[in-house]
Formats: C-alpha cells, sequence, structure tokens
C-alpha cells in the first residue's frame, strides 16, 4: 500500500472509531444546524480533528480541505492537499440508520491520486490509488457487468437543502425509475460511489454535491473500472458536484435518459 494511503487509512480508522463510540449514545451529542436540513455534531469536529492531525502529522506541509473546517493551502511549495468529509451521511447517523461513512482523498498536481471511503458500522474498508485498482478490505473489487438498464440497480440522492434543480432532477428520477430494475438512496453519497466500485449498483447519479463528498468515491469507482463524468460525461465533476459513475455500458444510457431533462447550468 502507497505510504501515503496508509496514513489515510489510519487517519479513517481513528475517525471510525470516535463515529462507533458515539453512536452507542446518540442523546447526549450537542447538534446544530448549518442551514436548513444540514447538520453538524460534535461527532463530525471531533473526527475531523482526528484525521487532520493524523495527516499533517505525517505530512505537515500538505494543504487540507475539510468540510466543517474549510481549507488550508499546501506550504514550501507542497502541491499536495487532502479532501476530507468526517462523517458523510450526518443525518443518518443522528438517527441511528447505520449508512455513513469517513471519506479521506488526496489531491496532488489537480488529480486525485489516493482515496479512502470507510463504513465504521460495517468495517468496511474502500481504497485505491491511482493506476493501482480499488480495494474493499483486502480483496479486490471491480464494477459491475451488467449492460441493459433495464437489469439495473441505480443509486442516487435527492436535493435536500437546495431546490432550485429540484423539478430536473425529479423529471431525471421519474425516467429512470421506469428504465431499471430499482433505485435507491441511502444517503452518504461517499458510500454510494464504493457501492458503483464493488458492483452493489451499476450505477449512482447525484447533483449539486460538495468535493469532499466525491473525491475518494470518484478515484474509487474509477479504479474499480467504472467510467465517472458530469451529467453529461465530461470531466469536472469534481467542481460542479454533478456525477454520474457506472459501469461502462451503463455509463451511455444513464446520460441518454438524462439528457433531456438537464438545464444549461447543470451540463458542467
Amino acid at each position: 500500500m502507497h505510504p501515503m494511503l496508509n496514513t489515510a487509512v489510519k487517519a479513517a480508522r481513528k475517525a471510525g472509531a470516535i463515529i462507533n463510540r458515539a453512536s452507542l449514545d446518540l442523546d447526549q451529542l450537542t447538534v446544530r444546524s448549518k442551514q436548513d436540513r444540514d447538520y453538524v455534531s460534535e461527532v463530525d469536529q471531533m473526527a475531523e480533528r482526528a484525521i487532520i492531525e493524523t495527516l499533517l502529522d505525517a505530512y505537515p506541509n500538505h494543504g487540507i480541505l475539510a468540510e466543517e473546517s474549510g481549507s488550508t493551502d499546501a506550504k514550501n511549495g507542497e502541491d499536495y492537499q487532502w479532501i476530507i468529509d468526517p462523517l458523510d451521511g450526518t443525518t443518518n447517523f443522528l438517527h441511528g440508520l447505520p449508512q455513513y461513512s469517513v471519506s479521506i482523498a488526496l489531491k496532488h498536481k489537480g488529480q486525485i491520486t489516493q482515496a479512502v471511503v470507510f463504513d465504521p458500522s460495517r468495517n468496511e474498508l474502500f481504497t485505491a490509488s491511482r493506476g493501482r485498482g480499488a480495494m474493499l478490505n483486502d480483496r479486490r473489487i471491480r464494477a459491475s457487468k451488467r449492460s441493459k438498464l433495464s437489469e439495473c440497480l441505480i443509486g442516487t440522492g435527492f436535493p435536500y437543502c437546495e431546490f432550485s434543480y429540484a423539478e430536473a432532477y425529479i423529471n431525471m428520477f421519474r425516467e429512470m425509475m421506469r428504465a431499471t430494475s430499482g433505485l435507491r438512496r441511502p444517503g452518504s453519497a461517499a458510500l454510494d460511489l464504493a457501492y458503483v466500485a464493488c458492483g452493489r449498483y451499476d450505477g449512482f447519479w447525484e447533483i449539486r454535491l460538495k468535493p469532499w463528498d466525491l473525491a475518494a468515491g470518484s478515484l474509487i469507482a474509477q479504479e474499480s473500472g467504472a467510467l465517472v463524468g458530469n451529467l453529461v460525461g465530461d470531466e469536472g465533476f469534481l467542481e460542479s458536484g454533478n456525477i454520474v459513475a457506472a459501469s461502462p455500458k451503463v455509463f451511455a444510457q444513464m446520460l441518454q435518459l438524462i439528457a433531456p431533462h438537464l438545464p444549461p447550468e447543470l451540463k458542467v
């Protein structure tokens, strides 16, 4: 395992231990609302601190982009930035629904090169290094081989606090509902992308996500042989937060269904 990936795994496991401990006593948590329907708990903050300390202890000059504490630039000419979501699926976590994850990615010279998505409640560790394939715990994983959309299980995420594209999304959802064998919306995009990587889903799409939701999961999906792009199949999904990830034959079919419902702003 690449040493930087190894450090990220260590950081993810530390965060996972904090999250698992807190999950046993949810009533004791202090929670505040960042905006409507977007919550942050002290667990998010403690987990994020543990991750950042572990990473900067090993690589003090690296930059950080983290959901709860914002961004700090790399120092001394280093070109590395860690992109962190300490608890993706906070709403699930706060309800005791065991579908959430820790997401850590490393960006080097504009490209995601290392990725970890850790599900602490199931002890499932998804990892990838660019060009080296993707793993679940100690096992190599590959995207699904299904080729007919009608036989596919597709993951998605509903808009939950920004509704300007709700109508466009609902139209996509309606088409996808008719065309597939099932749709799922469990509530952690990082895990959804990891599920594309190991074939639990045949594809996934969502609009307007944040870089820390996507950075690690998108590399894990790509390294498993899935195609990943924005809603028209191009690069730029990390910046826009609009993403489709799927096994190669299914990817094209999903884009085709989505296309008629895209306002110009979602084509990036």
